[in-house]
């Protein structure tokens, strides 16, 4: 495998100006892997070159390594550009053909780069929309893993068996003095955020739930928070490993508020013209990729510290993709 970046100094200079603060490419290498379900291509023995980008999130970088893992299992050259910072700069690869693809989400890809200001309704309308207006852009996207890091409400233990709340439509039923959240600055502000929650779900902002009902903390601080009591209902995100290490139920959103957030493999449309066969790799692995699965694998890496390459290696074999050497 190949670490080192294939890019242009016209791309790169690019990915600087978006950044700024220039590429970050993958720290660590991925264990060497043989076959399992995953075989190598026929007529593969010239090693096609295939370049793997991802964000520099856990969860990403968990995505990426699943991705080399599997394309080195499959004969292919592979260029690790996992762990680019920032989204925009990650997208930016990959329109340009410095990479071939990318897990992305279909939320993000809706609504922060095709710039729509409202999400689609149902998580397969959501990918179907986002893969037919990302075609004049060169990218062609792969079917949707189940995995849906979306926004959620989550209790601690204490509060989840005190108040009795499953659902978010059942925060009507709450008493008001109860209705305590802890939030980031940014979702208790934006459009898509607290206030329009409260609202979708039959609850009045002021009047029910006053300002002093509202904590606000950075995003990695509300995890805490929520475990330590100091509000009844924390934001997250429904794969973080947190949930799991601190022991926190998930409410459903049960009137479906918040966007659809499904991860797919999204390529570089050149590309896949000429390697189609990927986009089948891709789909081996896509369904088996949910909520639990990802949660699993982020509290590994987030609150165990293992490293992401090796807990996404291990994964793979347990699920039989690929096999040790």
């Amino acid at each position: 495998m190949k670490n080192t970046m294939k890019l242009s100094l016209v791309s790169i200079a690019a990915v600087i100006g978006l950044t700024g603060c220039g590429l970050s490419p993958s720290t660590g290498t991925v264990p060497a892997v043989g076959p399992g379900k995953i075989q190598p291509v026929a007529g593969n023995s010239e090693k096609v070159e295939v370049t793997v980008t991802s964000k520099s999130f856990t969860e990403q970088l968990l995505l990426g390594k699943i991705t080399v893992i599997a394309l080195e299992a499959a004969g292919y050259d592979v260029t690790d550009l996992t762990n680019v910072p920032g989204s925009q700069p990650a997208r930016q690869l990959l329109l340009s053909g410095d990479a071939s693809l990318l897990w992305e989400y279909t939320g993000t890809a809706w609504l922060t780069y095709l710039g729509h200001e409202e999400p689609v309704d149902g998580e397969q309308a959501q990918w179907e929309a986002v893969k037919k207006d990302d075609i004049p852009n060169g990218i062609d996207w792969g079917k949707p893993a189940p995995l849906n890091n979306t926004y959620a409400m989550a209790m601690n233990e204490e509060a989840a068996k005190r108040l009795g709340v499953t659902k978010l439509s059942e925060l009507k039923n709450v008493d008001p003095k109860d209705l305590t959240f802890c939030v980031d600055p940014e979702f208790n502000s934006r459009r898509d955020g607290l206030t329009p929650m409260l609202e979708h779900y039959g609850i009045d902002r002021g009047a029910e739930v006053p300002e002093s009902n509202i904590g606000l903390y950075d995003v990695g601080a509300i995890y805490q928070a929520t475990a330590d009591g100091a509000c009844n209902f924390g934001e997250v995100f429904t794969t973080d490993g947190r949930i799991k290490a601190l022991n926190l139920t998930v409410l459903e959103d049960d009137r479906k508020y918040f966007p659809s957030y499904n991860a797919a493999p999204a390529f570089n449309g050149e590309f896949l013209k000429k390697h189609p066969e990927v986009k089948d790799i891709m789909a081996k692995i896509a369904p088996l990729l949910t909520d639990e699965v990802l949660m699993e694998l982020n509290y590994q890496v987030d609150v165990v510290g293992r490293e992401p390459a090796d807990v996404a290696f291990e994964w793979m074999v347990d699920q039989g993709l690929v096999s040790k050497p």
